[in-house]
């Protein structure tokens, strides 16, 4: 059994589809279909159910990809090590967010004190990012929404409360609280479908009694808050959003009934291989999510 017979059949066995599978390992089909069979013969069992020119992954099949997975994925990791060890290895951490307005602040505080440190970024809905963690394409995650799966460790860093923002004359702009089921005929403003914070404002209104009615879908804060000042909707924000950006949103009240949190949290793999610059990565921003908790509860 060879490396490039196993890394065949991931391909195969991810497309489902032997002509296409074929194209992006650029060779031949029938090539491909003998190195598959020769898998099969050496397994003693197939891995594929056959029908006409369609092929679909069997039992045995989604059994071995399973392990094909962890065997390159252990290999790629072996291969950061070595470039870790031999300092070849550029000090590079890749990063999944849900909830980007932290970023800005958070990066230029850790690359103050770790200037030759670079970040890959990725902006992504919570569902998708799970399986990146899993298959070691990311370091880390930043969420607030916990992140499930095995040898995924999810690590709650701050607590804060969640805001409804209305435009300047509203009629609940003289208020400082309000209870989320008043807002129950109100046009909402929200994030796209999929992102943390959609899911958990979802789930708000539905403990308040309602579904809200989504006048327009953004991934930006700030566009969201000027939506608002336009008066085209409410809006929820959360507290870190105003704290960073004083004075850019309209009228801000606190939410009585239901109590509005949002938990932020730091996911990562037990199974993958991180670099010491990661692992410094992790221990700061804990320390600077200690510190923003902090001042949190003095504001």
């Amino acid at each position: 059994m060879e490396l490039l017979q196993l890394h065949y059949f991931q391909t195969v066995a991810r497309l489902e589809h032997m002509t296409k599978a074929a194209k992006k390992l650029q060779i031949a089909q029938p090539s491909l279909s003998k190195t598959i069979s020769r898998l099969e013969e050496d397994l003693g069992a197939p891995l594929f159910n056959r029908e006409h020119r369609q092929i679909k992954l069997n039992e045995f099949g989604k059994l071995f990809l399973k392990r094909v997975d962890r065997v390159f994925l252990e290999l790629n990791e072996g291969r950061k090590e070595i470039l870790e060890l031999s300092n070849q290895q550029e000090s590079k951490i890749t990063l999944a967010v849900t909830i980007p307005r932290v970023l800005p602040d958070l990066l230029k505080s850790f690359l103050s004190q770790y200037p030759n440190v670079k970040f890959q970024q990725f902006l992504q809905p919570s569902s998708f990012v799970k399986g990146q963690l899993v298959e070691g394409k990311i370091d880390y995650c930043l969420s607030s929404i916990p992140i499930d799966a095995p040898d995924i460790v999810w690590e709650p860093l701050i607590t804060e409360e969640v805001y409804l923002i209305v435009p300047p004359g509203h009629p609940f702009s003289n208020r400082d609280t309000i209870k989320l089921e008043e807002a129950k005929n109100e046009s909402f403003i929200q994030m796209h479908t999929g992102y943390g914070f959609r899911n958990l404002t979802d789930q708000f209104c539905y403990e308040a009694g309602f579904t809200p009615h989504i006048a327009f879908e953004g991934d930006d804060p700030t566009v969201i808050g000027d939506l608002v000042k336009q008066g085209l909707g409410i809006a929820f924000i959360p507290e870190m959003t105003l704290l960073h950006q004083f004075g850019q949103f309209p009228h801000s009240l606190r939410i009585t009934e239901p109590h509005c949190l949002r938990t932020i949290g730091l996911a990562w793999s037990k199974s993958n291989y991180l670099s010491e610059t990661a692992q410094q990565f992790r221990e700061f921003v804990k320390d600077y999510f200690n510190v923003l908790s902090t001042r949190l509860k003095k504001d």
